[in-house]
């Protein structure tokens, strides 16, 4: 058995999500019916694809950050990857009127500002503590600047 999620469960449990995000307005129910999510386009590092992740996310200090925790996996999810190799993507992200969609890129944070900024986010969302308590890698946190 291993801790990384199977990409088969996670992409079905993923378009379940996307899915209903998109028809709800950008609201969803269930166990992340009070959390604020987004979608995140990226370009596959490898295949050149388009590939969508629904996150959780976080405004602090005025910066929309993403969390890589992918449950505290040994490995980051792919969309860390996608990112890393191209930064540009594109968000679609829950607002009064519906889900407002618009040009991001992503800048990874160093460890200095990942540090400072890790402690807001767990002090928001405990689960992440647990998660980065799961894994040896360093959980990594990525600012959504309007491109």
């Amino acid at each position: 058995m291993t801790d990384t999620p199977d990409t088969q469960t996670i992409n079905a449990f993923n378009k379940t999500i996307i899915d209903e995000f998109r028809t709800n307005g950008g609201k969803v129910g269930g166990q992340f019916a009070n959390a604020d999510l987004l979608l995140l386009s990226t370009t596959g590092a490898k295949s050149g694809q388009q590939r969508v992740s629904p996150l959780a996310y976080f405004r602090i200090d005025g910066k929309l950050i993403i969390i890589g925790s992918f449950a505290g996996s040994p490995v980051s999810p792919a969309w860390v990857h996608n990112l890393r190799a191209n930064p540009q993507a594109r968000v679609e992200i829950g607002a009064p009127r519906g889900v407002q969609e618009f040009a991001v890129t992503a800048r990874e944070l160093p460890s200095d500002e990942r540090d400072a900024l890790f402690g807001k986010v767990t002090a928001a969302a405990p689960g992440f503590a647990e998660y980065q308590s799961k894994t040896s890698r360093v959980i990594p946190l990525f600012e959504l600047q309007p491109a």
